[in-house]
């Protein structure tokens, strides 16, 4: 009598406590060490003002067309392999077709100069015909090594350089930017200045986007432009998937995808398997 029914709770034995405690530590150092891991560091305090970016008008400096006939213009580099040791150089020419040629060589090999044959292509948009857009691959380079390159070989030459990216390994650390959308407002000028000034020295920039200035000047190659999102999607500590989305008639396309994966731990020949 008196009694309050409850079933009686057995008391947990001190070793079931001990193991118990030491799974929630095992727990809390493997969250730990891997938020350390995935942490970048905090390089700015900057915060995006409210107002509107003002657009630098065409005649600014940042779009003069280079002097010379036929000078090579948009020149930029993509990395060309899955490896590291190619890389895709691209550029326009507007006068002629001119050469597909880099002549290219590394920092310390005393100016021998050695030759890419690249090939180049044209296309219409509605009224718009494009310039001469020239890509050319140049293979077999040398990992952590910074080269010289040149592109107008038969009138106007210009010369740039690049720095290959390290060998691949388990553990190599690697310093990159992301640009999204990265217009052509005074804006974007701060933004480039704050990516070469980060005390990380990132070692290359990917940009995300489209032109978005209407209507767009007379050298831009890519005539179209359009609205969209970015889609970053982490799978595991070995693959991640981005894709590009444009945002046509009310809903999204996939317009481009890119796989990233770390090739040390799991080569992948087929990156649409997954």
């Amino acid at each position: 009598m008196g009694g309050t029914g409850l079933p009686s709770i057995p008391p947990r034995s001190s070793s079931s406590v001990s193991s118990f405690t030491a799974l929630l530590v095992l727990v809390l150092v493997l969250i730990l060490n891997g938020a350390m891991v995935c942490y970048g560091g905090k390089t700015s305090t900057f915060v995006r003002k409210v107002e509107k970016a003002v657009d630098m008008p065409l005649d600014s400096d940042v779009f003069q067309v280079p002097s010379g006939y036929n000078a090579p213009q948009q020149v930029h580099i993509t990395q060309g392999d899955q490896v590291g040791k190619a890389v895709i150089v691209s550029w326009v020419t507007v006068d002629e077709p001119g050469s597909s040629v880099v002549l290219y060589w590394s920092e310390n090999s005393h100016l021998k100069k050695k030759k890419a044959e690249g090939k180049y292509e044209t296309y219409k948009f509605h009224n718009y015909n494009s310039g001469y857009i020239h890509h050319c691959t140049v293979r077999n380079l040398e990992y952590s090594t910074k080269y010289y390159y040149e592109v107008g070989i038969e009138h106007t030459v210009r010369s740039f350089w690049f720095i290959t990216p390290p060998a691949i390994g388990p553990d190599v650390p690697y310093t990159f930017g992301l640009i999204g959308d990265l217009g052509q407002s005074y804006d974007s000028n701060t933004t480039l200045t704050h990516y070469e000034r980060n005390p990380q020295k990132g070692r290359t920039v990917l940009f995300v986007g489209d032109l978005m200035t209407e209507p767009q000047p007379e050298y831009s190659a890519y005539r179209e432009a359009s609205f969209g999102h970015a889609v970053f999607d982490i799978k595991n500590r070995t693959h991640a998937y981005y894709s590009w989305h444009r945002n046509q008639d009310g809903y999204a396309v996939e317009a481009d995808r890119l796989w990233f994966y770390n090739r040390y731990w799991k080569p992948v020949h087929e990156p649409t398997s997954f």
